[in-house]
């Protein structure tokens, strides 16, 4: 990342840019499969004029993150401009313009570094997906691999899911090693296991063991925290999942998926202040990424069931259902909460939709299969059971 330019024509406010660099810098150096170049080494080129490509060639980096910012008096206002090149080529790959007021001047840098490294992040796996699928795919590298899954998981689709765990493997297999790999491979696992479309796709063995290798591997690595976290709820140890998860956010405060999960976990312990503002910093992060959506749909879905406002949880409930129609467990929520508000016809509508995806879904398989235990558990047993499904 290169150092700021000083448009405002106001020598004073040179701290201001510089220091947003370095912030920026630190935040991204906290997700660990970025490779950022120090403060000490970019800042070599504070003031001159350069070729973007050149500073690429001889910095060894394949992106470069130029802001431009500038403050004005006028009104006591602060306008920061980024643009992330691929410095190969000089292509703009992402731009954006922030304005805010400058009363306080570390609170707005604060803001405009969360905001930045939430737009970086997924605009690099994009454009290296698209690298990367112009390459046979015997000759994608691991690294390749897992930038790839990260694209295709983040389609939120069982499809996309498919593809990301073939790559997934490959990875695997080119360098066995690779914590991220395996901590992917282990996230996807899961997620095939509560889908409920996929035949034999009850994995947790597998997933518990590929999570463990990725901590063995790099317990510093934000994912494999993740993931590991999602087998723990996946074996209703939910106290110990939050734990993970805030672990992960220690590692990388700007992992918006963390957040996300993190807020589905104060829903489910009975905290729904705390999930709704966990799901809403998450959607801040990343308002684009539809495995974000998905999970804080989730958490604000159960924080309203946990306080039995079941009109708020079927509301969230037909959101999430509407949104991710491949999602079985959304479609079973929805039965059980509409026959506890009453709305037995949206309650049968979901049934039948429920028993022709799974055709021998019973409240025996449910009370063995959901990750919900206590509580939440028995309330959603008791609506499927007024709606009709069998012991």
């Amino acid at each position: 990342m290169l150092p700021f330019a000083n448009i405002s024509g106001d020598p004073e406010q040179e701290f201001f840019a510089d220091g947003m660099v370095e912030e920026i810098i630190t935040a991204l150096s906290k997700v660990r499969w970025f490779f950022v170049i120090a403060r000490n080494s970019s800042f070599t080129y504070k003031g001159r004029a350069i070729d973007l490509r050149q500073v690429g060639r001889e910095l060894g980096v394949r992106y470069l993150h130029l802001l431009e910012g500038s403050v004005r008096k006028a009104g006591d206002r602060v306008r920061v401009s980024g643009q992330l090149i691929e410095a190969a080529t000089g292509s703009h790959l992402w731009a954006e313009r922030y304005d805010r007021a400058i009363a306080d001047i570390f609170a707005v840098q604060d803001e405009i570094t969360e905001r930045v490294v939430a737009a970086i992040e997924p605009q690099i796996y994009a454009a290296e997906h698209f690298r990367s699928e112009r390459k046979p795919p015997e000759n994608l590298d691991a690294w390749e691999c897992v930038i790839r899954t990260l694209s295709y998981m983040a389609q939120g689709t069982r499809a996309g899911d498919a593809e990301a765990k073939i790559l997934c493997r490959r990875a695997i297999a080119i360098a066995p090693s690779y914590s991220q790999a395996h901590s992917l491979l282990a996230w996807l696992l899961i997620r095939a296991s509560w889908s409920g479309g996929e035949v034999g796709a009850h994995h947790p063995a597998e997933a518990r063991a590929q999570a463990q290798t990725a901590l063995r591997l790099d317990e510093t690595d934000s994912w494999a925290q993740v993931t590991h976290g999602m087998v723990l709820w996946r074996s209703r140890r939910h106290g110990e999942a939050a734990r993970e998860f805030r672990r992960a956010l220690e590692l990388n405060p700007n992992f918006a998926l963390a957040h996300a999960l993190l807020a589905v976990a104060f829903a489910v312990d009975g905290a729904p202040a705390a999930a709704a503002q966990s799901a809403e910093h998450a959607l801040r992060l990343s308002p684009s990424d539809r495995l974000v959506d998905f999970y804080a749909i989730r958490a604000m879905k159960y924080a309203c069931f946990a306080e039995k406002n079941y009109r708020g949880s079927l509301d969230w409930t037909g959101r999430l259902v509407d949104r991710y129609p491949e999602y079985t467990a959304g479609i079973t929520w929805l039965v059980a909460i509409a026959a506890l508000e009453g709305d037995m016809e949206t309650a049968a509508d979901a049934l039948a939709t429920l028993r022709s995806r799974r055709p021998t879904a019973s409240l025996a398989w449910m009370r063995e299969n959901v990750q919900h235990s206590g509580d939440i558990l028995e309330r959603l047993l008791t609506g499927l059971r007024i709606a009709g499904l069998p012991d």
